[in-house]
C-alpha cells in the first residue's frame, strides 16, 4: 500500500484551525505513515499554531474582503491570481489523496484549485449558516461534513452529513478534572467560577461590558477567568486581583472548563461544539460583526432547545446584570442549561469525519 498524502487548509482565527488539527491528529492515528501538509494564510495565526501542533505549513498571500472600499480591497484580485497559482504548484508538487478544507481565507483557492485537478475534497463547515467560500467550493466537493441540521437549503443533499464540529479530545471527560483545575489556576474552592471567552483574537464589547459590571458581578462573591484576548490584553490586564485572572489566551482549555461554574461566551461554531461537549450553562453574546449575522445563528440552535441563554450586544446594557444575577441566584436553571446543552453534543464528530475520508480514500 503507497503511503497517503493529506493536505488540509484552515485558518484565521482558532475555530477554523483546531478542527482542522483535531482532523490531522485522528488521520495520523489511522496511518501513521502519512503525509500531511497545511496550507494557511500568510499572517494569520495557523503560520504560529500549526507548527506548534506538529506540522508543516505553507502560507498563501490571501485575505478576505473588507465591507468597505479599502487598499486590501484594490488588492483581492492581485492576491486571489497569486494564490491561485501558488495552490496549483503546492499541489502538483505535494500531490494529494485528499483536500480537506475547514474554511477560513486560504483554504478557497486551495480547494478550488483541487476540484479543477479532480482530487477529492472535503470540506467541514462549522456554521448553522455557510460562508460565501463553502457555498461556491461545494459545487465541486466530494463530502461535505456539517455540524447542524437543515443545511440541505445551502448544499447538495448527497453530499451532505451531520458529523457535528471536531473539538479537541481532552474536553471529553472535563468533570474528572475539577479538583486539578482548581489548584491550576489557584482558585477559591467556595466560590462559583465564571469564565469569559471572546474567542482567540478578543472581543472588545465583551471586554468593555466586563469592565463595566466587575464591582457588580464581585459582589454576587464570584470569582473570573477573563481571556480578553491578544489585541486587548495591555488594557484590560491592570484588573488582575484576587478575584480576577485576566489573561490573553488560555492553553489548558480542559481544566478552565472544569473549573467554571458558569461561561459567557461569543457564539464562535468551535466554541459552541466545545461548550455542548462540557456541558455547563452559557450566557451566549454572539458578533454581529461577522459574515451573515452566522453567530446570532450558532447561538439560536442552542437557545431553541433550552440550551443556552443569549444576549445581543444591543441590550447588553439594558440586560446583563439582571440576567447573570438571575441565573447565579438559580441553581436550579444553571442545571437545567447545562443538561440541555450536553444533550447537543457531537462528541465523535472527528472519527466520523475522518471515516469519511477513509472512504474517500478506498473509491
Amino acid at each position: 500500500m503507497s503511503k497517503y498524502k493529506f493536505i488540509l487548509s484552515g485558518g484565521g482565527t482558532g475555530g477554523h484551525i483546531y478542527p482542522a488539527v483535531a482532523i490531522a491528529n485522528e488521520l495520523k492515528k489511522r496511518f501513521p505513515d502519512a503525509d500531511f501538509l497545511f496550507v494557511g494564510a500568510k499572517d494569520k495565526m495557523e503560520m504560529q499554531k500549526v507548527p506548534q501542533a506538529g506540522y508543516a505549513i505553507k502560507g498563501l498571500w490571501i485575505a478576505g474582503l473588507q465591507r468597505k472600499l479599502t487598499l486590501q480591497n484594490a488588492m483581492f484580485p492581485f492576491k486571489l491570481v497569486k494564490s491561485l497559482w501558488d495552490s496549483r504548484t503546492i499541489l502538483k508538487n505535494f500531490k494529494p489523496d485528499v483536500v480537506i478544507g475547514t474554511g477560513g481565507f486560504a483554504s478557497g483557492p486551495l480547494l478550488n484549485m483541487a476540484n479543477r485537478f479532480n482530487i477529492p475534497t472535503l470540506i467541514q463547515e462549522q456554521n448553522s449558516y455557510p460562508g460565501i467560500t463553502n457555498k461556491l467550493l461545494s459545487q465541486k466537493a466530494t463530502r461535505i461534513c456539517v455540524a447542524y441540521e437543515n443545511l440541505e437549503r445551502f448544499f447538495s443533499k448527497e453530499k451532505l452529513l451531520l458529523t457535528g464540529n471536531p473539538v479537541r479530545q481532552d474536553l471529553i471527560d472535563v468533570v474528572s478534572k475539577r479538583e486539578e483545575a482548581v489548584s491550576y489556576f489557584k482558585l477559591d474552592p467556595t466560590k462559583k467560577t465564571i469564565l469569559i471567552l471572546g474567542g482567540s483574537l478578543g472581543a472588545r464589547r465583551i471586554n468593555q461590558l466586563i469592565e463595566k459590571d466587575l464591582k457588580h458581578l464581585l459582589a454576587q462573591n464570584v470569582q473570573l477567568i477573563w481571556q480578553c484576548g491578544k489585541l486587548y490584553i495591555e488594557e484590560y490586564s491592570k484588573y488582575n486581583a484576587r478575584q480576577v485572572q485576566v489573561v490573553a489566551f488560555i492553553e489548558r482549555m480542559d481544566l478552565v472548563y472544569a473549573a467554571a461554574d458558569l461561561v459567557i461566551s461569543r457564539a464562535g461554531a468551535s466554541s459552541v461544539s466545545e461548550l455542548c461537549i462540557v456541558g455547563k450553562p452559557v450566557i451566549f453574546i454572539p458578533s454581529p460583526n461577522v459574515a451573515e449575522d452566522h453567530q446570532t445563528k450558532n447561538a439560536q440552535a442552542i437557545v431553541d432547545r433550552k440550551g443556552a441563554i443569549m444576549i445581543k450586544e444591543a441590550a447588553l446594557d439594558t440586560e446583563f446584570s439582571i440576567v447573570i444575577e438571575a441565573l447565579l441566584k438559580d441553581v436550579g436553571k444553571q442545571q437545567l442549561l447545562g443538561e440541555n446543552i450536553k444533550k447537543l453534543a457531537m462528541p465523535m464528530a472527528t472519527s466520523k469525519i475522518v471515516d469519511e475520508i477513509e472512504k474517500m480514500l478506498k473509491k
